[in-house]
């Protein structure tokens, strides 16, 4: 029951992905209006705002690639390309009145912490400061490019750039290009830039298994017959909801329906290998020595071909530098380049980075997590009280829908505001002893019991090999975890005189 003399908890939300618009509604929907979204671009969008490359679509069917709260959406395709996603969080802004709550141009460099008032105080780039009572990062983990330090990079006369900073202006018709990195990003742009290329050598650390992707567009009567009867689009989510679910046991050694899950994946994988790759050497450079899912499982029907292509030389033998005119293999063949694109994904296990968090004591959050990410349920940190994290440690999904778990959370952090608000609390901080028998739980449970721990390089994996980026579960036991905030986790600390922001956070 909140209390007579509650003041209104105001919190600060940064990004305008699938996370920050998710947690604007649920704070609507519990009548919370006292909030502001920070965006550093000029639109919402997040990660599908920033990755334009060619090819870019989502490996998530689209009917569970979306919101509960918003399922109903007139998709093109079965799985949702970069331009229909980035529509829909559109889409969402609009309907939901999200944007009178946003501030576009405003990228967060600093937080810090003040225990006496229970505030978190905000600097931004360009100058600007702003206060709230709860902070909410929804930046994610795949924001940050990585790009491997490669000796005489600096040196490439020609052009160079990572995926996900697209240069659409380049014409690739002739050039020579060379694509480092064979994940999700390069496994896109790849096939849709290969027939136009002169030629391209693409550079492969380890093959990925590779799966067929049952993707195609809804033909009129299916669309439809969709917006007609809802109640089909609302089965079809909950039918790929479970079957993810059931082909998450492949991750989890000690599922009693690992074998199955796994024999699907694996022959799946063959079938696709056997009808598209007729040279038996080609197949052994593109046969994975790891266990399927160890890394991110590759889902594509023209990857391999474009691989094959007469155009395209897969190259395995590692880099030895960069120079002006090309890249030099480990082996010294020198392959000259016009233009080199990095298809090496993101910062993923640096989170926050590269923004600074201080909490109570003084600490920084990369102080913190010098040895890796940690945190209690992936969200909170013991020191650094009212800062959420959407999408943090141990919450990606190598099988499955994060707009779910995304949603789990900020209906937590929900949870958490209203908590401050009704009980009249300055703040809550999550217990040390809590979170660190979590994530006990968490390090016994990828190392015995997952596949990402089991020896093969991946961005799930930090650089002395612990997991924190992936979840260890099912979906829906994440979800049942964190479906009630437990107070009894947290220390907390009563609201003190000009504890709480007056109003709404506002960058000046």
């Amino acid at each position: 029951m909140v209390q007579a003399n509650a003041q209104p908890v105001s919190v600060a939300i940064i990004g305008t992905g699938f996370g920050g618009l998710a947690q604007a509604v649920y704070l609507q929907k519990a009548g919370i209006t006292s909030f502001t979204i920070y965006e550093k671009g000029d639109e919402v969008g997040g990660t599908w705002r920033e990755n334009t490359y060619p090819g870019a679509a989502c490996d998530v069917p689209s009917h569970l690639y979306s919101y509960e709260f918003e399922p109903h959406y007139p998709w093109a395709f079965r799985y949702g390309k970069q331009a229909e996603i980035l529509g829909y969080l559109k889409h969402v802004a609009g309907k939901y009145g999200l944007r009178r709550h946003i501030r576009f141009g405003k990228q967060l460099t600093e937080a810090h912490f003040d225990e006496a008032r229970g505030v978190w105080k905000l600097s931004f780039a360009d100058g600007s400061k702003a206060e709230a009572n709860v902070l909410v990062s929804s930046v994610g983990q795949l924001h940050q490019p990585q790009i491997p330090k490669i000796k005489g990079a600096e040196t490439f006369a020609g052009t160079a750039f990572h995926s996900a900073r697209w240069r659409h202006d380049l014409d690739f018709a002739g050039k020579r290009v060379a694509v480092i990195g064979t994940g999700p990003s390069s496994v896109q742009f790849v096939p849709a830039i290969q027939p136009t290329v002169g030629h391209m050598d693409v550079y492969q650390r380890s093959p990925g298994w590779t799966v067929p992707k049952v993707d195609r567009k809804f033909n009129k009567f299916e669309r439809w017959l969709l917006d007609t009867v809802p109640a089909l689009h609302t089965l079809d989510r909950k039918r790929i909801f479970w079957w993810f679910e059931f082909l998450g046991s492949a991750l989890q050694r000690q599922s009693p329906f690992n074998g199955v899950a796994t024999a699907i994946f694996r022959n799946a994988a063959r079938l696709l290998m056997s009808l598209q790759v007729k040279d038996p050497a080609m197949r052994a450079k593109l046969t994975p020595d790891y266990a399927i899912g160890c890394k991110r499982v590759l889902l594509s029907n023209e990857w391999l071909p474009a691989l094959t292509a007469s155009n395209v030389d897969l190259v395995t033998d590692g880099i030895r530098e960069i120079t002006p005119d090309g890249i030099i293999a480990n082996d010294g063949t020198l392959r000259a380049v016009d233009t080199i694109i990095y298809g090496t994904g993101f910062e993923a296990t640096g989170f926050l980075a590269p923004m600074t968090f201080t909490g109570r004591s003084g600490q920084t959050l990369n102080q913190r997590w010098q040895d890796g990410a940690e945190a209690y349920m992936g969200m909170t940190v013991s020191g650094f009280p009212n800062l959420f994290i959407l999408y943090g440690p141990n919450t990606n999904l190598g099988a499955g829908s994060i707009i779910y778990m995304l949603e789990a959370q900020a209906k937590y952090v929900t949870q958490a505001v209203q908590a401050l608000q009704g009980s009249n609390l300055r703040w809550l901080d999550v217990k040390a002893g809590v979170i660190s028998a979590y994530n006990l739980m968490l390090r016994r449970r990828s190392k015995e019991d997952s596949v990402y721990e089991t020896g093969c390089q991946s961005w799930y994996i930090t650089a002395d090999g612990r997991n924190t980026v992936s979840w260890v579960g099912y979906m829906n036991e994440y979800a049942k975890q964190v479906a009630r905030l437990k107070l009894d986790d947290f220390e907390t600390a009563p609201v003190a005189v000009s504890s709480v922001a007056e109003r709404v956070p506002e960058a000046a």
